[in-house]
């Protein structure tokens, strides 16, 4: 009998899971909730939106003054669009205007990932989506990242039917805060409809780079890349670990600061520095090296669908781990590369990162917005948090290497099924 009721609650459960109503439901209260977060609790998490954003986009309508055409900027010249949606109703209304539209962007990214609510299976992949957006707390929407993921989802669900839809949106997230590119190169050395998404991705930033031209920006339509050589060691970055335990631990020369003209919080010591100049190149040749491992895992005869997902799960983590910056928002580029194993190989294949991200997810809002005075301050309790966090990134950057180095050694070991050019949405 235990056996029998053990087996109804879970017909049940897969029964209510695969439910499109229970699901949109579950969204609309979790996006109250992260908006709510974001506008009345701790640590002012949309601190970006309603003073940084608005001061950029006024500073173009008003002074006719644009980032990334008369200064160099931090990010890709996309990025002022929704930045100037923001303020269509005036400053004052920035915060509820872009917690609007993060929400509007997410929901069209579930209904693309569920097939409009069609696939049972894509609805549980949903589900777990809303739950890694409660679990990572309001950072989820209060910073320009909101935007690219919603859109590198999309992108990854679209790739097998429609390439050029999905390079489209991957390179519109690139041009908004660059991560979603390195999703676009791995399916460019996976997928046969590596032509079709190559001609997308360089016609669009091609178009992109000529229109700044025009415009007068000379080089700083590039800025978002020579604006991280100079800047120093962010203390949320996982290179900042040991400087930050020498800190918990009243380390002499060993201190966090705030730097005023980046507006970010850093760390100063013994060697970070060389670290600092160091990660940059660093991420270049890793990258570089996890492009070649997928291409030619590919070319020994490889599926896409088997290489894709672990191998852009090494690269956006690899941007994550091997980054000077390290900002909490950063962790929620992990949603695409699980849902990406989700799509290729069901729950079976993505449980391990699956779990690993949610456990990232919910460190990372302990540390920022929770108790990030705390953590400025170097607490002790901080440090094991980061520790922690920063072991589930590396954890998810080895389980991705290691699927691509899998399929490289033993191409053949992937199901016949499975050899397709690109993640199947099941």
């Amino acid at each position: 009998m235990t056996t029998d009721a053990g087996a109804r609650t879970r017909g049940a459960l897969l029964a209510f899971t695969g439910r499109p109503v229970p699901l949109w439901i579950a969204f609309v209260l979790v996006h109250l909730w992260l908006g709510a977060l974001n506008l009345r609790g701790p640590g002012w998490p949309l601190g970006d939106v309603v003073s940084v954003y608005p001061f950029w986009a006024q500073q173009g309508l008003e002074a006719g003054y644009w980032q990334g055409i008369h200064a160099a900027w931090v990010y890709p010249i996309l990025a002022i669009v929704p930045m100037l949606l923001s303020v269509a109703l005036g400053a004052g209304w920035a915060a509820s205007v872009w917690l609007g539209m993060m929400m509007a962007l997410n929901a069209i990214a579930l209904a693309v990932l569920t097939d409009a609510g069609r696939s049972a299976a894509r609805i549980r992949y949903g589900w777990w989506w809303v739950l890694f957006l409660l679990a990572l707390g309001p950072i989820a929407l209060g910073r320009i990242d909101a935007v690219t993921v919603p859109l590198a989802i999309a992108g990854l669900v679209l790739l097998t039917r429609r390439p050029r839809a999905a390079a489209l949106l991957l390179t519109i997230g690139a041009w908004v805060k660059v991560w979603p590119g390195a999703i676009l190169a791995a399916a460019v050395v996976t997928m046969r409809a590596r032509p079709t998404m190559l001609s997308m991705a360089v016609g669009l930033s091609g178009a992109i780079v000529i229109v700044c031209l025009f415009l007068g920006s000379g080089a700083n339509v590039l800025g978002f890349v020579t604006q991280q050589t100079g800047r120093g060691l962010q203390v949320e970055a996982v290179a900042a670990l040991p400087w930050f335990w020498a800190a918990a631990l009243d380390a002499p020369g060993v201190s966090i600061y705030y730097d005023t003209e980046i507006l970010t919080n850093q760390i100063a010591g013994p060697g970070v520095d060389a670290v600092a100049a160091a990660l940059t190149p660093l991420l270049g040749v890793v990258a570089a090296v996890l492009l070649a491992l997928g291409g030619l895992a590919v070319r020994r005869g490889a599926a896409a669908q088997a290489v894709l997902p672990p191998l852009a799960m090494a690269l956006v983590t690899a941007c994550i781990v091997f980054n000077k910056v390290g900002s909490p928002q950063f962790e929620s580029w992990l949603a695409a590369p699980v849902i990406a194993a989700m799509l290729a190989g069901g729950w079976r294949a993505a449980r391990l990162p699956a779990a690993l991200a949610l456990a990232a997810a919910g460190l990372t809002q302990v540390i920022y917005p929770v108790l990030y005075g705390w953590f400025l301050a170097a607490h002790p309790l901080m440090a094991l948090a980061a520790t922690l966090r920063d072991g589930l990134l590396v954890a998810l950057l080895v389980h991705g290497v290691h699927g691509v180095v899998r399929e490289l050694r033993n191409p053949a070991a992937a199901p016949v099924g499975a050899r397709r050019t690109a993640p199947v949405a099941r």
